[in-house]
Order: C-alpha cells, then sequence, then structure tokens
C-alpha cells in the first residue's frame, strides 16, 4: 500500500533537497545547473567586493528580477508571484545553509567531486519531483514557463525549454562580461542539461509508486487557488 505524502511537507522537503543538491554541485566545481548559473555568476563576482554577499542572496535576488520580468510579459502582477518570492528567500537561506555545513567536510580529490556532482543531481532531482505536486507558489524560475504557458496558451514544454536556453545563455553572457572567462558553466552544465530531464522523470515516477499526494490544509490550498 502506498503512503500518505502530505502536500505541505512535500514543499519544505522539496526546498531542502533542492538546496542540498545545489550545495553539491557548488562543491563539485564542475558546472552548475543552467537554471541557477546567472545567479551562481552574480554571487562570484559582488562577493569578491562584498564577502557577506551569499549564493542564497544571489538567488533570492535574481528570483526577484524575474518576477518583475513575469509581470511585464503578462501584463498583470499576481499576489502569488510575492509568494514565489517567499519561496526563493526560504530556499537562498536553505542553500547557505548547505554550503556551510558541506564546507566542514575536508577533501577536494576528483572521486569527491564525482560523487559530490553525481549526487547533488540526483538530490536535485527528487526535489523538482516533489514540488510537482504542491500548491504553494514555486519558486520565480518554474513560476515564470508555468504562468507564461497559461496566459498565453502556449505549450509549457516549449515555454520550458526556451527559458532554460535563455538562462544558459545569460549564464554564459554574464560569465564573459564579469570574469573574461568561464565561470560556473562549465560541461557539468551541459551534461545535466541532457541528462535532468530523465532524472526528475525518473525521481516522480518512484515517488508516485511508494506515496498518494494528499493536501492537508486544503483551506489553504484554496487560497492560493484564488491569488
Amino acid at each position: 500500500m502506498k503512503r500518505t505524502f502530505y502536500t505541505e511537507a512535500a514543499y519544505f522537503i522539496g526546498l531542502l533537497l533542492l538546496a542540498i543538491g545545489t550545495a553539491f554541485m557548488e562543491r563539485a566545481a564542475f558546472g552548475m545547473s543552467m537554471i541557477v548559473a546567472p545567479a551562481y555568476v552574480v554571487y562570484l563576482k559582488i562577493s569578491e567586493y562584498l564577502p557577506f554577499f551569499t549564493f542564497g542572496m544571489a538567488e533570492y535576488a535574481v528570483q526577484a528580477v524575474v518576477l518583475v520580468l513575469l509581470s511585464l510579459c503578462c501584463r498583470r502582477f499576481r499576489l502569488r508571484y510575492l509568494f514565489s518570492f517567499v519561496t526563493a528567500v526560504v530556499y537562498g537561506f536553505l542553500l547557505d545553509g548547505s554550503m556551510a555545513l558541506l564546507a566542514l567536510i575536508p577533501g577536494d580529490h576528483m572521486a569527491l567531486r564525482a560523487v559530490f556532482y553525481l549526487g547533488g543531481m540526483v538530490i536535485c532531482a527528487f526535489g523538482v519531483a516533489m514540488l510537482f505536486d504542491t500548491y504553494i507558489p514555486p519558486e520565480a524560475y518554474e513560476l515564470f514557463s508555468k504562468e507564461l504557458s497559461s496566459r498565453y496558451g502556449w505549450k509549457i514544454s516549449r515555454v520550458k525549454t526556451v527559458y532554460d536556453c535563455a538562462s544558459c545563455a545569460l549564464a554564459v553572457g554574464l560569465s564573459l562580461l564579469l570574469f573574461g572567462r568561464l565561470e560556473g558553466v562549465y560541461w557539468g552544465t551541459i551534461f545535466c542539461a541532457l541528462v535532468n530531464g530523465w532524472l526528475i522523470g525518473r525521481a516522480a515516477a518512484l515517488l508516485n509508486r511508494s506515496f498518494t499526494y494528499r493536501d492537508g490544509l486544503p483551506k489553504l490550498k484554496r487560497f492560493f487557488e484564488k491569488i
């Protein structure tokens, strides 16, 4: 029999897994995923001058810009966009905490970095899969594709593909502009782009075989559906 998995718990666990997985990939230094790469490049540059500026801060700063662009593209502002920013802030704090804990692990051998990289991709895949069945507004990256698709009737897969490619191009452009070389965008970024969709699909299938998702706070769900 399948076990019950409350969607509210899936939301927080999914964000935590995303933060941990991203921290592992950052430690591996083989290249970030194309979704978070722009924020990572911004973090690398600003932290040179402001040491207190963290990857997590860069994440919710960049996501705030994404939400502004979303409002302009959709020609409207919805209250759920603010809650998406709250999600970004929570994720940012979890990411900084995960990176701080991971920094306590000694060693920088190639084998260890490979384990971090592969493990990070798998953990991120499960985090994204858990967020599929939640009603709480996701991070701006995911919300952008969903809202544009819903607003204009475009296929979400095509919107997501265009967004991912644009994000990768932006990361490359920022890297070359700010550093004169590639930073945070390496072969690992390309590999992640090729297998990430498959990994997320496998993770979602495994979770759906083991759990039945259920809303524990139906009134809260109705609130988010209205805004």
